[in-house]
């Protein structure tokens, strides 16, 4: 079903606007890695971030296998595979996963924990797993106008989530970007840059989340988390 959805769903034109405004998504996100080493990018769809990411190795992982190999940089080891499915990686192999707009399509909240438990075993210890998802909280209305998204997620379910799994969140972003690319919003890169560095704007257009998780380091340190913009009520 994906890849008929995903054919129709924007054209050429979408996705070359799309890849211009994911380079200062990507600056920004990176401040979040952990070090400039291996990532992976799963639910890669059309590889925007991890064709634009600074470092290195860079892994793709989708189900679409047509869509790796079509839109991956050369760069790129693409995986076609499913996100509850790591078994390409070894134990603490990676130092940083990023996931974008993924876990609405899962079939379970069990196979979204799985997921979360894969991420977990194959990053290094103070590896970082970075979250980016519709916050259901803030676009009801409009979140099952796709027809793939199956599943509903809020900050606070996502945050616990990936507690459960055996994570330490470091950072929860209740608001940060538009729900969707489709919105009439201005996309013009500079604008997105200008944006992410305007956070008050986010609590008037923002309605994903941005989460931010790390594994524990040997040690057993935890990481101090912030939550922002600022969120009161209580988990």
């Amino acid at each position: 079903m994906e890849k008929q959805i995903y054919s129709n769903r924007f054209t050429d034109q979408e996705l070359q606007q799309q890849a211009a405004y994911w380079v200062p998504i990507c600056r920004y996100l990176e401040a979040h890695f952990s070090g400039k080493g291996a990532i992976l990018d799963l639910g890669a769809g059309y590889c925007h971030f991890i064709n634009t990411v600074h470092a290195g190795p860079k892994y793709a992982l989708d189900v679409n296998e047509e869509n790796l190999k079509k839109y991956a940089a050369p760069d790129v080891r693409i995986i076609a595979n499913s996100g509850n499915d790591l078994g390409s990686f070894s134990d603490a192999s990676l130092d940083t996963v990023f996931a974008s707009n993924v876990y609405e399509h899962f079939l379970t909240r069990e196979d979204v924990l799985h997921s979360f438990s894969e991420v977990h075993r194959v990053l290094r210890s103070g590896g970082r797993f970075v979250v980016m998802q519709p916050n259901f909280a803030y676009c009801s209305r409009e979140y099952f106008d796709f027809f793939d998204h199956r599943l509903e997620f809020t900050h606070r379910s996502i945050a616990e989530g990936l507690e459960v799994a055996g994570f330490d969140l470091v950072k929860v972003v209740d608001r940060f970007l538009p729900f969707t690319s489709k919105s009439k919003l201005p996309k013009a890169a500079w604008l997105v840059a200008l944006y992410l560095q305007f956070p008050p704007a986010w609590k008037l257009l923002g309605a994903q989340m941005l989460i931010v998780a790390e594994k524990r380091s040997a040690n057993g340190s935890r990481p101090s988390t912030t939550t922002f913009p600022a969120d009161s009520r209580a988990r």
